[in-house]
């Protein structure tokens, strides 16, 4: 059963939420009838909390306009809730601007905590190791965040100047669908309406690095997202179709379930092919189909890369029959990888790869 004081630091953080707080409504959420709630709110201007309260047939409670809470009061969960929670998205690179966000957030934490709970904390902190490291990231700037998460919620048109890949700036009205945190960088899901001065109409749906915004404005009007429309799925996709030095085309005999397992979706796409169309059934290239793997189906995986150096390693990750559509240059690759471990397996007392 929460004691006394508990309901009145509860009753505390409520009217912290903003607005005006109905007696009834306050006494449901503590638990507690009206008059106690009365009590409670006597407590609190004993401490020298401004809260006014509004008569009538509506009034209840509110904090007076301006009031800063005092330091926070953490349980041990909470404040390992929150100290990780800090570590891990700076780890993410989910913070706008810069780390020094997070790191001063951390300080204060720790300053307003019990000297025990503090040291427990910073001990963990030291200590904790991570299996992945984190990426390089590509903060935005925390207005440019906030504003288009406001725009996209109240579904606002936004017009904005965008610098590309290749630094090329544009001025862009977007109508924003949502906001993506994927591997150390924000992106927009929105669509690109084209030219400044249009506000209207149905535009491509594109993705925008908020790294890359130069300057926004919020505009008037206002727009409907598309029904069911996913903005991970859009920017994943997005990434996986990003044009690159190299685009690989390659067709391989295996479900899709088995290709996500090391094609995600922001490296390459997947689309089944119907049997027989296009080669499909790829028994001319991939010589004869391994029926008892019980991979029956071929998809179709097309990615963009820099460098084709990587393609073939992940290609015999997947251990399935496949056959290169482009680039020629990759089946030079994957022949020499071929080579490299039939040489490393004889090496090492194996029997290598069969003749042929």
């Amino acid at each position: 059963m929460p004691t006394s004081t508990a309901r009145v630091l509860a009753l505390l953080e409520i009217l912290q939420g903003g607005g005006l707080r109905t007696v009834p409504d306050l006494a449901a959420r503590l638990g507690v009838d009206e008059r106690t709630v009365r009590r409670y709110v006597g407590h609190l201007l004993d401490l020298g909390v401004p809260v006014d309260a509004v008569r009538g047939r509506h009034g209840g409670y509110r904090l007076a306009p301006g009031y800063r809470m005092p330091p926070l009061m953490f349980t041990e969960e909470e404040a390992l809730a929150v100290a990780l929670g800090l570590l891990a998205g700076r780890r993410a690179g989910l913070f706008a601007s810069d780390v020094a966000a997070s790191e001063s957030a951390a300080a204060k934490l720790r300053r307003v905590l019990p000297r025990r709970l503090g040291q427990r904390l910073e001990a963990l902190l030291q200590t904790v190791g991570f299996t992945e490291r984190p990426r390089p990231a590509a903060a935005p700037e925390a207005e440019v965040l906030l504003e288009l998460a406001e725009a996209a919620r109240h579904q606002r048109p936004v017009a904005l100047t965008y610098s590309d890949r290749k630094g090329r700036a544009s001025d862009r009205t977007v109508l924003p669908y949502g906001l993506v945190a994927h591997s150390g960088r924000w992106y927009l899901t929105a669509a690109d309406q084209g030219a400044a001065d249009q506000t209207a109409g149905d535009g491509e749906v594109r993705t925008f690095r908020l790294d890359r915004i130069v300057a926004l404005s919020v505009r008037s009007g206002s727009f409907d997202v598309p029904a069911g429309f996913d903005p991970v799925a859009t920017v994943l996709d997005g990434i996986a179709r990003t044009p690159w030095a190299h685009e690989v085309v390659v067709r391989v005999r295996a479900d899709v379930p088995h290709l996500r397992r090391h094609l995600p979706a922001a490296i390459a796409t997947v689309t089944p092919m119907a049997t027989g169309a296009d080669g499909a059934n790829g028994a001319d290239e991939a010589d004869e189909a391994d029926e008892a793997d019980g991979d029956t189906g071929w998809v179709r995986v097309r990615l963009s890369a820099e460098r084709l150096e990587w393609v073939p390693a992940v290609l015999a990750a997947v251990d399935r029959p496949f056959v290169i559509e482009r680039p020629a240059a990759l089946r030079d690759l994957v022949r020499a990888l071929a080579r490299r471990l039939d040489a490393h397996a004889s090496a090492a007392g194996g029997s290598g790869l069969p003749p042929g």
